[in-house]
């Protein structure tokens, strides 16, 4: 278990420490089974979606399946028709649990990292701020309250 100091130095750490470099995009033209491809052969559960670098949007599993299957669109269809816009980025240089909490208040798995001219730099997810913590019980109740949704977030 990380000691209370352990825990407060850990959620200190800058965005740009832990977030994920190494992404697979996609763009606008990219169709849904392309995505979906990435996302089997990359093992995630989300593709960001660029254009000159700079991000405009993301896919997640759950666009393809609500936003495409559901609406009877088909595997040809682009990104560009059934990605998130609204998106919710934090900066490379926010602290850790600035991201934490946006996951929370927003109730997303994922923050993408982008840069101040728009580029996008990495994506940290909940698995990501996961690997680094070795506290395995706040690791169990931060996924719980994310993925429940559960409003201790805008209780504190």
């Amino acid at each position: 278990m990380m000691t209370n100091e352990e825990r407060a130095a850990y959620a200190r750490k800058k965005c740009r420490e832990i977030m994920t470099t190494k992404l697979k995009t996609a763009v606008r033209s990219t169709s849904l089974k392309e995505a979906a491809l990435m996302m089997l052969d990359g093992d995630m559960g989300a593709v960001p979606v660029v254009d000159e670098g700079k991000l405009i949007g993301i896919v997640t599993d759950r666009d393809i399946v609500v936003r495409g299957v559901a609406d009877g669109v088909g595997p040809e269809t682009n990104l560009g028709d059934v990605m998130t816009t609204e998106l919710f980025t934090i900066g490379p240089d926010s602290y850790v649990f600035e991201a934490v909490r946006l996951m929370g208040e927003k109730k997303v798995r994922r923050v993408p990292v982008v840069e101040s001219d728009g580029k996008l730099a990495g994506i940290i997810a909940m698995a990501d701020v996961a690997l680094q913590s070795e506290d395995e019980q706040a690791i169990a109740e931060t996924l719980e309250e994310i993925s429940s949704g559960a409003g201790f977030w805008q209780n504190k």
